[in-house]
């Protein structure tokens, strides 16, 4: 009597699981476009499938963006007919995602709302929490969120930055006295390195006015802060970064140690600096980098109001050295290839800052009363910064949506989908190359389709452009990386021509020519893509980055 109770036991058991998985991989989100599941694997075979066709070392950790995994996701996303969303069923690893591919949904998901006040929450960054903190702005939601933002908000508006152009011109010096070095030897140099712990001073000084030594030429000599950033960034940059802290023990516990000894340091400054601006006697005195300006209506320093700004400081340490330095490595990349795009900053360059191209005469225009003017008026330089960030997306936002509460977008066709349950991906990197936005022209370098003239360019929709995202919760420090990114520019865009060595390397004729495409640009030998960190502070040395380049003076 008993086996046979076993046995039907077992049965109903089995029958119970199957129903139940065939309803979550077949039924559960039918009513999303995706790819045929597996009864058992979802689509992570399928996902595995599409990973495998990209080169092996494609990006794929975290920073600056889960690249090959974007790629991936591009060509599924193909396979599919390019619907305005589709799913990725990741169970049982993950719980599923839904990539959104259409720039109208993308804005539903980041807007605010009755139900989503701040917007949806942003998908779970716990495993980011030893690099951010557990109280970043990047993690909070509703009113801690919203006290944080209007906490720091004042020190990232504009009209402060500018008052800051100091802090990034001093940094500027040491960095332009390496580029001439590589120049006047003409050797082969990685280029990353060098302009990421250039951006990692400046933010340094900007947001705690304290010198971080980033750019020292011996890494072990560099400030303590940036080689203990650096360590922890490399623990975070492979495929297998975000794997439950449980499966790689070892890892957690370095993890712990380094952000451990960060808090320490950042915590120090932040008391240091408190007692600084106390003392000083009058205002010229009082430091403007941002971190006086959060405390400046704090009458004492709380732990909590300690704890509370080094997790700040330490997400705007990360994000702000990181993705700017990226991006102006595609920057000074596209302009290597595209000589008219080159000769058009130059020629504004020239118009705003007058022809002497020595770093002091430049610095000199940039502390004028005319400096922030200046800034302002980099017009074509903006459209290649902005065109860049529309190519090269430095980031995305994945949000989530609790079961049962009912977060439904609409598509443009007008079909409705309710989202509860998945990971939500505006995914930048296919948005932003949508031929039904940006026509023939979408893989294309065209900064001149940002100038509004009127053209076909200035009909793209705001909300088609999104590197820094938008609504509520966009990034408080992207006109930060804008400002520094066009001072940047100024000082080096004339002083040197960029040579790119290695993979999409310029291709040239047997006379040594470059051979130029049927858009004036330059044709190279193979395609370009982000690749992984290979050691702290910058890509790696494979030559497959816009890194390894070569330097000679105008």
């Amino acid at each position: 009597m008993l086996l046979p109770l076993i046995l039907t036991s077992f049965i109903a058991l089995g029958t119970y699981l199957y129903i139940t998985l065939r309803y979550k991989r077949f039924s559960q989100y039918a009513h999303l476009p995706q790819l045929p599941p597996s009864l058992l694997l979802g689509h992570l075979k399928t996902m595995d499938e599409y990973i495998r066709r990209n080169p092996a070392d494609a990006h794929t950790g975290i920073i600056p963006a889960n690249h090959r995994i974007d790629m991936a996701f591009a060509a599924m996303h193909e396979k599919l007919g390019r619907p305005p969303l589709f799913l990725v069923d990741l169970r049982p690893v993950n719980i599923p995602v839904v990539l959104v591919t259409n720039h109208e949904i993308a804005e539903q998901v980041a807007k605010a709302s009755a139900r989503f006040p701040t917007s949806p929450p942003k998908s779970t960054l716990k495993y980011l929490e030893h690099l951010i903190g557990s109280a970043s702005i990047l993690s909070s939601d509703d009113d801690q969120w919203k006290a944080l933002r209007k906490r720091f908000s004042p020190g990232f508006a504009p009209q402060h930055l500018v008052t800051l152009l100091p802090c990034i011109l001093d940094k500027i010096v040491p960095f332009v006295k390496y580029l001439d070095d590589y120049a006047a030897r003409k050797e082969t140099f990685a280029f990353v390195p060098l302009i990421t712990n250039l951006t990692f001073d400046i933010i340094g000084s900007v947001v705690m006015d304290t010198d971080l030594d980033a750019q020292n030429p011996d890494p072990a000599m560099q400030g303590e802060l940036v080689r203990r950033f650096s360590e922890l960034l490399i623990t975070y940059n492979d495929d297998k970064a975000d794997i439950p802290w449980w499966l790689a023990p070892i890892r957690e516990l370095k993890r712990y140690q380094l952000s451990s000894r960060i808090d320490v340091l950042i915590k120090d400054t932040i008391r240091r600096k408190f007692a600084e601006q106390r003392g000083a006697s009058m205002s010229k005195e009082k430091s403007r980098s941002i971190l006086a300006l959060s405390l400046g209506d704090a009458d004492s320093l709380t732990p909590e109001l300690v704890n509370v700004t080094c997790d700040q400081l330490k997400t705007f340490l990360v994000a702000g050295h990181d993705t700017t330095s990226i991006m102006l490595a595609w920057v000074f990349y596209e302009l290597s290839l595209h000589p008219h795009v080159l000769a058009a900053v130059r020629a504004e360059l020239d118009s705003l800052l007058g022809p002497d191209t020595d770093p002091e005469a430049v610095r000199a225009r940039f502390l004028s009363p005319e400096g922030p003017e200046i800034v302002q008026k980099m017009t074509y330089i903006s459209a290649v910064i902005k065109e860049v960030l529309r190519l090269h997306p430095p980031a995305a936002t994945a949000r989530y949506s609790e079961p049962g509460t009912g977060f439904t977008v609409r598509a443009p066709t007008g079909e409705e989908y309710c989202l509860d349950g998945v990971v939500i991906y505006n995914c930048e990197a296919i948005m932003h190359r949508d031929p039904d936005v940006y026509g023939d022209t979408a893989d294309r370098f065209v900064p001149e389709r940002w100038l509004h003239d009127g053209g076909a360019g200035s009909q793209v929709p705001a909300s088609a452009w999104r590197p820094f995202e938008r609504g509520p919760r966009n990034c408080i420090g992207q006109e930060f990386a804008n400002i520094e990114a066009r001072v940047i520019i100024a000082h080096i865009a004339r002083r040197y021509n960029f040579t790119k060595v290695g993979l999409g390397e310029i291709l040239r004729d047997e006379k040594g020519e470059p051979v130029i495409n049927d858009q004036g640009g330059y044709k190279v030998t193979s395609p370009m893509y982000k690749t992984s960190y290979g050691e702290a502070g910058g890509w790696d040395e494979s030559q497959s980055g816009p890194d390894r380049l070569k330097l000679n003076t105008q």
